[in-house]
């Protein structure tokens, strides 16, 4: 895939999940590939590098492999994504001064390994407080859970935001297999979750803070992780 770069945008970190199982079931799970490939295609198009880490690094466990979807196909079948995801570094070693923006990836994997990140806890404080975007779909928003600012109040709170709803999960029949439901305990954080009837498109931009609902939301995450990109002044963050 050939792309132009934009001078003026610095990349966007993808933060992929690195726990590989739902809990004591011991079934499969991971990142969701097509909240990888899809705000990344939106993204590429307006020629805004993107970068990956996982949590522990080299290549991280996959979910929901689809490749009827054709973005998913496009991306899977190249090489340079191939390569791209399966060595990553881990998020701890990553040099967050590089990024103008981080987003965090769903996938069941991400309610175990996100919210007892300390590295995910400082990168989202870090971006964000240099004045950088936050951006996370369907379960990538469990990242927020125990995201703090310096000042000790969590990010969300008092924010807008969607992220995988309780009743999702029930549909799904994982609510009891999560460590917890994502939407209510991000409300217990204080945030303002503004849910959407299951599998329909739902994105919310709270100034900086970009969250989409479900896998159905993830372009919609990437449009508006690129507008504000666009936006912001030249070496944001």
């Amino acid at each position: 895939m050939t792309q132009t770069i934009s001078p003026i945008v610095k990349p966007v970190l993808f933060v992929l999940t690195s726990h590989g199982t739902k809990g004591a079931t011991g079934e499969p799970t991971g990142y969701y590939l097509g909240e990888v490939t899809h705000p990344l295609a939106e993204l590429e198009a307006a020629g805004i590098p993107v970068e990956f880490a996982s949590i522990e690094g080299g290549e991280p466990p996959i979910d929901g492999l689809d490749l009827e979807d054709v973005v998913n196909a496009r991306y899977w079948n190249d090489p340079a994504f191939r390569r791209n995801v399966s060595h990553t570094p881990r998020l701890a070693d990553a040099d967050l001064a590089r990024y103008g923006a981080i987003f965090f990836a769903g996938g069941h994997g991400a309610m175990w390994d996100f919210p007892a990140s300390a590295a995910v806890a400082a990168s989202i404080r870090s971006i964000y407080e240099r004045g950088g975007i936050v951006a996370a779909v369907c379960h990538g928003p469990a990242a927020l859970v125990n995201a703090t600012l310096g000042d000790g109040s969590y990010l969300v709170a008092g924010k807008r935001i969607a992220a995988f709803t309780d009743a999702e999960e029930h549909a799904v029949k994982l609510e009891k297999v999560v460590p917890f439901l994502l939407a209510s305990t991000l409300v217990s954080r204080g945030a303002l979750h503004q849910p959407a009837p299951e599998w329909t498109a739902n994105v919310m931009v709270d100034g900086r803070l970009v969250t989409g609902q479900n896998p159905q939301s993830a372009a919609g995450v990437g449009k508006a992780l690129r507008d504000l990109l666009l936006a912001a002044p030249a070496g944001a963050a």
